[in-house]
């Protein structure tokens, strides 16, 4: 299993200040990436998989969905996530 609960702690802890904030948007946003970036590798070993990229495309969905609120909330926190993330620009 490549999302096992030690690679979430180290996620939440490393985003979300501590391994007990999961609910942050920094926090869920690192755990969308991780999730897509698997599911990406994933999708091109196999392209006939549309389970695999329908659900890739939703997590794309919902992770765009959070940095779009991160921006027009806190724009400091957006431009510092998506630095370390490596996401966009």
């Amino acid at each position: 299993m490549y999302l096992t609960n030690e690679v979430k702690t180290k996620l939440f802890k490393q985003y979300g200040k501590s391994e007990k904030n999961t609910g942050s948007s920094e926090s869920q946003i690192a755990l969308f990436t991780h999730r897509i970036n698997h599911l990406t590798g994933h999708a091109n070993n196999q392209p006939k998989d549309f389970s695999t990229r329908q659900a890739l495309i939703k997590l794309v969905g919902k992770r765009k969905r959070l940095l779009n609120y991160l921006q027009k909330t806190d724009i400091e926190r957006y431009r510092k996530i998506i630095g370390e993330l490596e996401l966009r620009k």
